[in-house]
């Protein structure tokens, strides 16, 4: 898994972060807000960079995601995201969202930024208030520095249930000239397609106009962090930020420029490293699974099918315990809701066919539960009705996830 990014012009730079690209820093630090780890970070760039970003389709959104809209509506651009972890100041009323426009302006005055140039998340706990007697001193001592210990820190900062701080850095070649992709994230439960319980941050030097950035995060978000799903919830914070700097100085990005597929195809690898590193840390997981279908009647459908098949609690369970019940597969296509014939459907658990123009197909039931016990695992379908190719990715469903999910706010 993983492999869509190996191609000639795009390499994955070892030991790269979010400030990886030319004009970023970034700090985490701990004000006590939880008991151990950190909870306050901050990405400043040197200049003000083109924003975009895309926020979750709940009906109920948390007071930051209305301060950073504003924020990115002013003029599309931002210098700092603060951010803070272990309560999400989500269902706060208007006391949350004074606490959101606190966070931002004591950014700004700490930084010396205009207030619309900050954006703010938060993340943890819904429904109780922050703790601003230690918040706003914690940004005060921010001290965002361009270093890769500072960048580790952020993304330590920003985790809640996580197990693994996650990460992702990519390179390529625009304008012959070398521009960078960075991005950190933060999910591992209440992960569902349509953006998940997830924080989502990506930097870039390229040179490209709000708008058009805006147009490519959107196709990308589509393609990724909206193709992962953990337990079938989506919550109230969830957004990804994208902020370009422009130090790489290429030529202005539009859909226009020679090179645009380029720029597309680079944010989207940074985004689904990402989204496979959310997926691969669900909560209580063992595995990361990744559904590809293919032969539907168009790539929307085929999506639509293979995060049926990855959110389908039956199917994680089966995978979990290491059982090849391919009929789980079938039944969640079945109930997908995507056009399908009934009699022309291919399953294969890795490379191991149990499923063959819908009829069953014989096979080792030793080596599918050898195969099951892995820690990545790829579901491939067949559904030859088009020439639609679609993927997801998920993980298994385990005792674990209860036990965290049954104490969360103990």
């Amino acid at each position: 898994m993983g492999t869509v990014y190996k191609t000639d012009n795009i390499t994955e730079i070892s030991g790269g972060s979010i400030i990886t690209p030319k004009g970023f820093k970034a700090a985490g630090i701990h004000t006590q807000v939880k008991r151990k780890r950190n909870d306050l970070g901050a990405i400043l760039c040197d200049v003000p960079a083109s924003s975009a970003a895309v926020y979750t389709l709940n009906k109920i959104q948390a007071a930051p995601l209305q301060v950073t809209r504003e924020s990115i509506a002013e003029e599309g651009k931002l210098r700092a995201i603060v951010i803070n972890s272990g309560n999400a100041n989500a269902c706060t009323g208007e006391e949350g969202l004074q606490d959101a426009y606190t966070m931002r302006r004591t950014a700004a005055e700490t930084f010396q930024l205009p207030v619309h140039q900050v954006a703010v998340n938060s993340t943890g706990v819904i429904g109780e208030r922050l703790a601003m007697d230690k918040i706003v001193p914690g940004i005060q001592d921010l001290q965002p520095m361009p270093a890769f210990k500072d960048a580790d820190q952020f993304n330590e900062a920003i985790m809640t249930t996580d197990t693994v701080k996650k990460h992702a850095c990519f390179q390529t070649t625009i304008d012959d000239t070398q521009v960078t992709f960075g991005g950190a994230a933060k999910g591992s439960g209440m992960i569902h397609p349509n953006m998940a319980t997830m924080l989502g941050f990506v930097t870039t030097d390229a040179v490209i106009e709000p708008e058009y950035l805006q147009q490519a995060l959107s196709e990308v978000t589509n393609k990724t962090f909206n193709c992962i799903t953990v337990d079938g919830d989506t919550s109230t914070n969830d957004n990804v930020v994208v902020m370009a700097s422009g130090c790489a100085e290429n030529k202005a990005l539009t859909p226009e420029h020679p090179e645009w597929s380029t720029f597309v195809q680079s944010l989207q690898i940074t985004c689904e490293e990402l989204a496979q590193k959310i997926a691969r840390d669900g909560e209580g997981a063992t595995k990361l699974v990744e559904v590809k279908v293919d032969g539907a009647l168009n790539d929307h459908e085929a999506a639509k099918a293979a995060k049926q098949i990855v959110g389908s609690d039956l199917v994680k369970t089966a995978i979990y315990g290491t059982d090849a019940n391919w009929g789980r597969i079938i039944v969640a296509l079945g109930y997908s809701g995507v056009e399908l014939n009934p009699e022309t459907i291919d399953i294969s658990l890795g490379s191991i066919t149990t499923l063959k123009n819908s009829r069953p197909v014989s096979f080792s039931e030793e080596e599918a539960k050898a195969y099951l016990e892995n820690e990545e695992i790829t579901i491939h379908v067949n559904l030859h009705s088009g020439s639609g190719f679609g993927k997801a990715w998920g993980c298994d469903l385990s005792y674990e996830y209860v036990r965290i999910n049954a104490g969360y706010r103990t």
